[in-house]
């Protein structure tokens, strides 16, 4: 069964329909979703998520480009909400370059500070990056990055730089991109990744596959990525679906769960 990995149903965009979308998911075989916190708002939402819908869990954290409303009393509310039951990861944390502000300086210490918590908490990390490789890497290697595990969402870089991550013991997440026409890099990063570290994810609502691209992304769109992995692979859809759920839940710590 299916295993989105990174979704963002807390979204304006999912107001009309949040609930009938949600409940159309188990019929998919969409059975397992993280909801990912981007800000300390989102974030409350997403465990609101996971407490109602057993199959949806919760990770907690805030998006490079919100560290600007973090303080040392807000921290600590993070903290608080990563002893959750439901939250499976910290995140998403990193890196985000790609407009001027908040600081790289700033974003360096909170995207520090939440894999410290991370490594305390024992859950994995779900890393966005985003026109930052270098100080993504040098981040994660001051941290030991290696030592708390996690995913390099939403991946966006060469197939050098994955390899760097992998070795690092990192998964790599791959949406809706693979499947773009001008996705030539991303499907560099598939063939060169080796199943047991490649994990399925949306995004959503962002980031939709072919035909769909440009309209909302959800969770029923995975089996496209999950075709287009299988062909760069030369494998089943049905091996693609089972080697990443079972990548999703030993990252998560849900291998128990049934």
């Amino acid at each position: 069964m299916i295993f989105d990995t990174h979704a963002h149903y807390d979204d304006e965009q999912f107001d009309e329909d949040r609930e009938a979308l949600l409940a159309s998911m188990e019929s998919a075989g969409i059975t397992n979703i993280v909801n990912v916190g981007a800000s300390l708002e989102t974030t409350r939402k997403t465990l609101e998520l996971a407490h109602k819908y057993d199959f949806i869990h919760a990770a907690v954290g805030v998006h490079p480009s919100e560290v600007a409303e973090l303080d040392e009393d807000k921290f600590e509310l993070l903290r608080e909400w990563s002893q959750d039951g439901r939250c499976v990861a910290i995140g998403e944390i990193g890196l985000d370059y790609h407009w001027p502000e908040p600081s790289p300086e700033l974003q360096k210490k909170w995207f520090a500070r939440q894999l410290q918590l991370a490594r305390q908490q024992r859950l994995p990390v779900i890393i966005h990056s985003r026109d930052a490789a270098s100080d993504t890497l040098e981040v994660m290697k001051e941290n030991h990055a290696e030592e708390i595990g996690g995913v390099v969402h939403c991946f966006s870089y060469s197939k050098e730089i994955a390899k760097i991550c992998v070795d690092m013991g990192f998964y790599i997440g791959i949406g809706g991109v693979v499947t773009f026409k001008n996705g030539k890099k991303m499907k560099e990063v598939v063939e060169q990744t080796p199943m047991d570290k490649i994990l399925l994810e949306t995004d959503c609502p962002y980031l939709a596959p072919e035909p769909n691209r440009g309209r909302r992304n959800s969770s029923l769109n995975l089996p496209l990525v999950v075709d287009a992995i299988a062909a760069i692979k030369g494998i089943s859809a049905e091996e693609v679906i089972r080697i990443t759920e079972d990548n999703a839940k030993r990252m998560y710590g849900l291998l128990m769960e049934v």
